[in-house]
């Protein structure tokens, strides 16, 4: 029996894009559905069984953040953005509200596909043979085959890329990772982006996790060289 493809949905509004990227995704082997605005856009991503959203941001009616802020209330879909060239601004707040990874305005087929196979590779990636089911450090329990965080018992919900990287970090506690060895680790060497978004998903971590935020117990700076898990003893 053949696998089933993966499916992705592709929200833009202009055609010739949304043409390019729909094309190219189902020469590689993936199932498309598109859309045209946030609305159907939203609708879509919700109610359907998608692996994967390509967002534009720049969106008629709800734009690409409204749709993904929609989104984090209820899923943790992986989320691709598709920013304007130059456009930090909307990059930053693209992963301050929950985006997995973006990519720039105009871009090329190749890249766009390197992405979208980097971010379900680390969705689908199975468990090695030395790994442990559950990772049990501090007041964290991580389960490695579910994807499941809880806190004291209490679940919390990650994003695909916070969880990856909270995941090299608990299963190496006390070393400490560089942001460009948590790229390598996490979104692969085809990443383009840049590596300081490391820092916006660790925030993100530390929102989440810390019973502080601003004093963080659990994932710690080494100032100068990268971060490093200290919550806890691995058992």
């Amino acid at each position: 029996m053949l696998p089933v493809p993966e499916r992705i949905l592709v929200v833009d509004d202009e055609p010739s894009i949304l043409e390019l990227v729909a094309y190219n995704l189902r020469r590689a082997g993936y199932e498309v559905l598109t859309a045209t605005n946030g609305e159907d856009g939203l609708r879509m991503a919700l109610e359907g069984d998608i692996d994967l959203l390509i967002l534009d941001v720049m969106l008629p009616g709800i734009d690409g953040f409204e749709v993904l802020r929609a989104v984090r209330r209820t899923s943790e879909l992986p989320v691709l953005l598709l920013t304007a060239r130059g456009e930090e601004t909307d990059r930053v707040v693209g992963f301050e509200i929950g985006a997995d990874d973006y990519v720039t305005k105009p871009f090329s087929p190749r890249e766009l596909t390197g992405r979208v196979k980097a971010i379900l590779r680390r969705m689908r990636r199975p468990l090695q043979p030395e790994e442990q089911e559950t990772l049990r450090l501090g007041p964290l329990a991580i389960n490695l085959a579910s994807y499941e965080v809880t806190r004291d018992g209490q679940r919390v919900d990650l994003t695909p890329t916070e969880f990856q990287i909270l995941k090299v970090l608990a299963q190496n506690p006390g070393r400490v990772f560089s942001r460009d060895e948590l790229v390598d680790r996490v979104m692969g060497p085809d990443f383009y982006g840049d590596v300081r978004t490391v820092d916006v998903h660790i925030r993100h971590l530390r929102a989440k996790l810390e019973e502080n935020p601003s004093e963080p117990r659990l994932i710690e700076t080494e100032r100068g060289a990268g971060y490093r898990f200290a919550g806890g003893r691995r058992r």
